[in-house]
């Protein structure tokens, strides 16, 4: 099942729209199977990357609900927001969240899945104290943006030096949108972000949509995972950890952009946690451990 859902926007004339899509029978969720509400990364990348979450519908009886957040995909999309990072916030997607689960009558009882940016902003809405949220997953996701930096500059300094002295000079100049600059990057994601060669569909024209329209990632993030000069440069959650109530899975990979550094945090201030590292993956383990991945996911989602 897919669709839409209407809300309004502070600071926005027309009416946006969310698309989302379903797998599974929403009504037919219980106390061990609720539906799975996936947050994407970026920000401003698309759902498509995170549609092996659709095995657990199979695997464990788990709905699943994949939605583009506003600014990308077949969500609206608001080109001339870009550069207003009073507009891009946490709470402007956070409404959005919560617009959706109203819709889909679901906000009484979920839980959600956040990848990378969308660990960020589970990790966000989890302080508000949503009383529907039952569980957690925060998968290759920083605490704070300092770590994440700190992080992917020690596997900047693994890469080989011709392609270290290309990003410095592209970013030293402002010119990071050349094609050498991308393929510089490109080396740095082929190890820390997906080691599958060649990279799967879905992951591909996740990248594509930042092309076709970049207004939220730039706006927030910057030109690369790691050249950060956008509005999440500051961002932190290492204040409120201790404010997330609900069990909590943290995921990452062994060569992740998401470094175990940036994840402890989440370790040490929740309550109830419990930490899952894929020993042959990067930053997408749901590509390069797919059967692990969901096995350990749906075993999280599912416990008594």
């Amino acid at each position: 099942m897919e669709g839409e859902v209407a809300f309004r926007v502070p600071g926005v004339d027309q009416v946006v729209k969310t698309y989302y899509k379903v797998f599974g029978d929403l009504s037919a969720s219980s106390p061990t199977r609720r539906p799975l509400v996936a947050l994407h990364g970026g920000p401003g990348v698309v759902h498509n990357y995170l549609l092996p979450l659709a095995d657990l519908t199979k695997t464990h009886g788990i709905p699943v609900v994949l939605y583009d957040q506003l600014g990308n995909g077949k969500s609206t999309h608001l080109p001339d927001k870009m550069g207003d990072t009073a507009f891009w916030t946490d709470e402007l997607f956070i409404a959005q969240l919560n617009s959706l689960l109203e819709h889909l009558g679901i906000q009484d009882n979920f839980d959600v899945y956040g990848h990378s940016w969308g660990g960020m902003l589970g990790a966000r809405f989890a302080t508000t104290h949503p009383s529907g949220l039952k569980r957690l997953i925060i998968a290759d996701s920083p605490a704070s943006m300092k770590l994440w930096v700190e992080a992917a500059n020690k596997l900047r300094a693994g890469l080989p030096q011709d392609v270290q002295d290309t990003l410095n000079k592209h970013e030293a100049a402002g010119t990071t949108d050349s094609k050498e600059y991308h393929d510089a990057v490109n080396v740095f994601y082929s190890r820390h972000l997906c080691r599958l060669d060649p990279m799967p569909k879905d992951l591909v024209e996740t990248f594509a949509a930042i092309e076709q329209d970049p207004t939220v990632y730039m706006t927030m993030n910057g030109p690369s995972e790691f050249h950060i000069t956008g509005s999440l440069k500051t961002w932190s959650i290492l204040d409120s950890i201790s404010e997330i109530k609900v069990p909590t899975l943290l995921l990452n990979g062994r060569y992740d952009e998401a470094q175990d550094s940036v994840l402890y945090p989440y370790f040490q201030g929740l309550e109830k946690v419990k930490w899952v590292t894929f020993a042959e993956s990067s930053h997408t383990p749901q590509f390069e451990e797919r059967e692990l991945f969901i096995e350990r996911s749906g075993e999280f989602l599912t416990a008594e």
